[in-house]
C-alpha cells in the first residue's frame, strides 16, 4: 500500500543555536522525539543506571508487596507466580521467581496459562485448584488488572494477591492486597510505559533494597546489586517484544539489558542464541551484537511460539535452566516450535486473505475474519499481518468447542481498546492495549457473532466520521548522501535501542541519479542501486523484497533503468562481511523524482 512521506519540521535556529556542539541531523532527530531539554537530552544519549532507574518504592504499594513477600518466605507459605504465556509474561516470570529463590523461598511454584485451555489472564478454575493445594500467596505478572472476579474469589479462599501488571486498567480494580502498576488511578511513579518484565523488575529491585534482604544475602549490596543487573537481559527482552516506548527509564532498562544480553550467564538464551544463527557472524566467526532487531526478530519469536504452538512453560523452563544438556534441548524444542508456526501462519494467512477477498472487506473500515479451529495462539499473530498490509484494524476470531476467542490489532489512529471497553458486557473476558487486544465472546453463537460485529464495526465507523485514515511514512530529517559518514553514524548509534517511540531513525534524499540497477538474491527479490547525488559518486543502496512486486506493488528492478532520478527514504546500518565493515543505505520507500525526464 503506497504510503504518504511526512518529513519531519525542520528544527528552528534558535534550537541550534542552544545546543552548538550538537550536529544538526542529530539535533533534528532528539527534537522529532520531543526531547528538547539538556536533562532529556543527556538522559536519551547517555543512559544512566545509577541516575535514570527510579526508586522501587515510589510505587504505591511497594512496602505492601514487599512486606508480604517476605512474611511468606519467613512463614515457609506456598507462594504462586501467575504469569503469561508470552514473552513478556514469560519474562516477568522468571525475573520474580529467579529472585524468591535466591531469597530463601521454599515452597515456590510457577503457574502459566495454556492459551487454549485457560485463555488470557487468571480464571476461576485455576484459583480453585491453587485453594485446594492450599497457596497463601499469588503474584500476577503481565496479568491481573482485568481479573476482579477471579481475585475476588482469590481472597475469598484465603489467597493473598499481589498484582504486577501493565495492561489498560478496567473500570474495577481487583481488590488485591497490592497493586504494582504504573497506570493505576492515582499511582505516582513516573514511567509509565514499562513492560510486564519492567514492573516485575521494579519489584525485585524493591526485594533486594529491602531491611530483610540482608537477613537472606547478608550485608553484601554489592552481591545484591550485581544479582538485579544480571536480570536486565530479561527485562531486555520483555520491554523488546512487548513493544513498549523505548524512552525515560525503561529505555535506560533496554539499554543496559542488551549490554547483559551480549554476555548472558543463561544456558537457555545462550543456546537459543546460537541456534537462531545469531551466535557468530558466519563469515569471520567474530561474535554479532545482538540489538533489539535481533530481539524483534529472532529471540521473541522464538521464546513466543513455545506458547503459540505447545506451551510457556518450556519457554520459562530455558530461561532459567542451569543444566547445558536440558537448556540445549529446551532451545531447539522452541526453534523446531517457531518453524512449526511460521508454516501453520503462512497457511492460515493464505487463507485468511482469501476470506477478505470473498467479503470484499478490504474496502472496509474494519476486517472481521473467522475460521473453526484455527489456533487460538495465532490468531493474534495473523491480525498483526493483516493490519500492516491493509492498514486498518483486523480482528481475527477462531471457534473452538463452541467458543469464539479472537484477537485484534489496530492502527495508530484507532485506539482498538476503547471499543472493546464500550462493549464489555458482549465478552467472558478481554484485556489489551490501544493496538493489541484478546477476547473471547459471552455469545458464540452465529446471532452472537454477528451483533458483535455490527456493534464494533458502528464504533469504527463512528469514529471515521472525523478522521481520514492515511497510511504516513515520517521522515525524520532530509540529507544529503555527502552527510553519511563514520562520524555520523556514531553519534547515531547513540540512539540505539530503537523501538516504540523511538524508531529507527529514517532520511530523505532527492534527486538521486540512477547509475546501476541490479537484480539480487536468491530469487532476484532484491534491488541493488549504485546512484550520484550531488557532487557524490557512486553510493550504493539495498532495497530488500523491491523486487517483489507483491511486497511493494512494483518490481523496482525491472522498472528502473540508469539515468532515472529517484527520491529515496532510507535507513542507515552497516554491512559486515569478511572482516569488512561499511555504512549501508537500506531502502524504505522510493519515488521517480517529479524531475524524471528520461522516462
Amino acid at each position: 500500500m503506497e504510503k504518504i512521506w511526512q518529513l519531519a519540521d525542520k528544527i528552528s535556529e534558535d534550537f541550534k543555536k542552544e545546543f552548538p556542539e550538537i550536529p544538526g541531523t542529530i539535533l533534528q532527530l532528539l527534537n522529532n522525539r520531543g526531547l528538547t531539554k539538556q536533562t532529556q537530552i543527556d538522559e536519551f544519549l547517555y543512559p544512566d543506571y545509577s541516575q535514570d532507574v527510579h526508586d522501587p518504592f515510589l510505587f504505591q504499594d511497594m512496602e505492601k508487596a514487599v512486606t508480604r513477600i517476605y512474611q511468606a518466605i519467613e512463614n515457609k507459605e506456598l507462594i504462586v507466580i501467575h504469569g503469561d504465556y508470552d514473552a513478556d509474561g514469560v519474562c516477568a516470570a522468571a525475573i520474580i521467581y529467579l529472585t524468591l529463590k535466591s531469597l530463601g523461598a521454599e515452597h515456590l511454584d510457577i503457574f502459566l496459562p495454556d492459551r487454549e485451555i485457560d485463555g488470557y489472564g487468571i480464571n476461576k478454575n485455576t484459583i480453585n485448584i491453587l485453594a485446594e493445594a492450599k497457596t497463601k500467596l499469588l503474584i500476577s505478572c503481565d496479568c491481573g488488572i482485568s481479573n476482579f472476579e477471579e481475585v475476588t474469589l482469590a481472597r475469598s479462599k484465603n489467597i493473598d494477591v499481589i498484582i504486577t501488571d501493565h495492561h489498560n486498567v478496567p473500570q474495577n480494580i481487583p481488590p488485591a492486597n497490592a497493586i504494582i502498576h504504573p497506570k493505576v488511578p492515582n499511582e505516582p511513579y513516573p514511567d509509565k510505559g514499562l513492560s510486564g518484565g519492567g514492573v516485575a523488575f521494579k519489584l525485585i529491585q524493591a526485594l533486594t533494597k529491602y531491611n530483610l534482604a540482608q537477613k537472606y544475602w547478608g550485608n553484601q549490596n554489592t552481591k545484591l546489586e550485581n544479582f538485579e543487573k544480571w536480570l536486565l537481559d530479561l527485562v531486555a527482552i520483555s520491554s523488546v517484544a512487548d513493544m513498549v516506548p523505548l524512552l525515560g527509564e525503561s529505555r535506560t532498562l533496554t539499554k543496559y539489558g542488551l549490554i547483559v544480553l551480549n554476555k548472558t550467564k543463561r544456558a537457555g538464551l545462550k543456546h537459543l542464541i546460537e541456534i537462531s544463527t545469531l551466535g557468530k557472524n558466519h563469515t569471520n566467526s567474530s561474535p554479532i551484537k545482538l540489538t533489539t532487531s535481533n530481539i524483534s526478530f529472532q529471540l521473541a519469536p522464538r521464546i513466543n511460539a513455545a506458547g503459540r504452538v505447545k506451551h510457556a512453560n518450556n519457554a520459562f523452563q530455558l530461561l532459567i535452566a542451569a543444566d547445558e544438556d536440558e537448556a540445549k534441548e529446551l532451545a531447539r524444542e522452541l526453534n523446531a516450535n517457531n518453524q512449526e508456526r511460521q508454516k501453520i501462519t503462512e497457511k492460515m494467512v493464505s487463507e485468511a486473505k482469501a476470506q477478505i477477498n470473498e467479503t470484499n472487506q478490504d474496502k472496509a473500515p474494519i476486517i472481521f475474519v473467522i475460521k473453526e479451529n484455527w489456533p487460538i495462539g495465532l490468531v493474534g499473530l495473523i491480525a498483526s499481518k493483516l493490519c500492516n498490509e491493509f492498514y486498518k484494524p483486523v480482528l481475527v476470531m477462531t471457534q473452538t468447542d463452541g467458543k469464539i476467542h479472537g484477537s485484534g490489532r489496530s492502527i495508530n489512529e484507532i485506539d482498538i481498546m476503547k471499543k472493546m471497553v464500550k462493549l464489555s458486557n458482549l465478552f467472558e473476558k478481554y484485556g489489551g492495549h490501544p493496538q493489541a487486544c484478546g477476547f473471547t465472546l459471552k455469545n458464540s453463537s452465529q446471532e452472537g457473532l454477528e451483533n458483535f460485529k455490527k456493534q464494533f464495526l458502528d464504533l469504527i465507523n463512528q469514529e471515521l466520521l472525523d478522521k481520514k485514515i492515511i497510511p504516513i511514512l515520517p521522515i525524520d530529517a532530509e540529507v544529503s548522501l555527502e552527510e553519511i559518514n563514520w562520524d555520523l553514524f556514531d553519534l547515531l548509534e547513540k540512539f540505539e535501542p530503537f523501538g516504540q517511540n523511538n524508531p529507527e531513525p529514517k532520511y530523505l534524499a532527492r534527486g538521486l541519479t540512477v547509475a546501476c540497477v541490479e537484480a539480487v538474491g536468491g530469487n532476484c527479490q532484491h534491488l541493488k542501486l549504485l546512484v550520484k547525488h550531488n557532487s557524490l559518486e557512486h553510493k550504493k543502496m539495498i532495497g530488500f523484497n523491491f523486487g517483489d512486486e507483491n511486497k511493494v506493488g512494483k518490481n523496482w528492478c525491472e522498472f528502473l533503468k540508469p539515468g532515472d532520478i529517484i527520491d529515496v527514504v532510507f535507513e542507515i546500518s552497516v554491512n559486515q562481511w569478511n572482516g569488512n565493515r561499511e555504512l549501508q543505505l537500506k531502502i524504505v520507500d522510493l519515488k521517480l523524482n517529479q524531475n524524471n525526464f528520461s522516462n
